[in-house]
């Protein structure tokens, strides 16, 4: 296991109830979260994160998951946050379950967003491919970088999303990626490997996962349920962007199951 990186992140709201601390999946940021922050900071402040080697976050070598729910807790420990309400999405949850099996204490709850405790299958070729495609060819624009990654991946909205994370370099010219590629390559086999920590977390926890998704099947959730005992689990009409596909059904899954215990 890695130190701990001090991560970015973005501190909005405020209230009387528990911090909720938001975390991003695999090539996902904390600025892909806006809209639901923007409702949630409403009623409660909301830390969402960029994790080790995504977003402005620092790049490191190491990604499993005890290295990445380390860097969670040191930056609770750096804002003072004894206890939060802690949601992940895909590889966020996968470190969100890791925070809740390293630390439970310091969990009110957890909420995972379409991923299970299990390991996977290697399933993201075609993403790297496209990726390291828009390396090679050096792009000026976002459109170029499309086209280039429309080689590899075929689906527009998933290069829409892998485009979140392009940048324009600093003379204003070639487009290049922020997230730590060749560290998230390097370490892939941790990435699907399955979450850090060893029993169960006993703690209210809610599941959701999406109906058309294949990462939190009918066979998964015993597995599921055997690490989160107190497991709800809530399936929406959407694929694994869950989130970003549903986002009323998601915020109002998220907010009965926050509303329904005592902050």
């Amino acid at each position: 296991m890695s130190e701990p990186l001090a991560l970015h992140y973005q501190d909005n709201g405020s209230g009387d109830t528990l911090p909720l601390v938001v975390l991003h999946g695999l090539f996902g940021s904390a600025d892909n979260w806006r809209s639901h922050v923007k409702q949630w900071q409403e009623r409660r402040r909301v830390i969402a994160v960029d994790l080790r080697n995504h977003g402005r976050s620092p790049h490191a070598p190491a990604m499993d998951y005890a290295s990445m729910a380390e860097d969670v807790i040191a930056l609770l420990d750096t804002l003072g946050i004894e206890r939060c309400d802690l949601l992940g999405h895909s590889m966020g949850g996968k470190v969100a379950i890791s925070v809740a099996r390293l630390v439970p204490e310091r969990l009110a709850s957890l909420i995972v967003a379409d991923i299970a405790p299990v390991a996977y299958r290697h399933g993201h070729d075609s993403i790297f491919a496209a990726m390291r495609r828009v390396e090679e060819g050096r792009p000026g624009s976002r459109k170029e970088a499309d086209s280039l990654m429309a080689e590899h991946v075929e689906t527009p909205a998933i290069r829409m999303f892998l485009a979140t994370n392009l940048v324009r370099g600093e003379d204003g010219g070639v487009m290049h990626w922020r997230v730590g590629l060749d560290e998230i390559e390097s370490a892939y086999s941790d990435i699907v490997a399955e979450p850090a920590g060893e029993g169960t977390f006993d703690g209210p926890s809610l599941v959701l996962r999406g109906l058309h998704s294949d990462y939190v099947t009918d066979e998964l959730l015993p597995r599921t349920r055997e690490i989160l005992t107190q497991a709800d689990i809530v399936t929406l009409d959407a694929g694994h962007w869950l989130h970003a596909e549903t986002p009323e059904a998601f915020q109002t899954a998220v907010n009965e199951f926050l509303n329904q215990r005592p902050s």
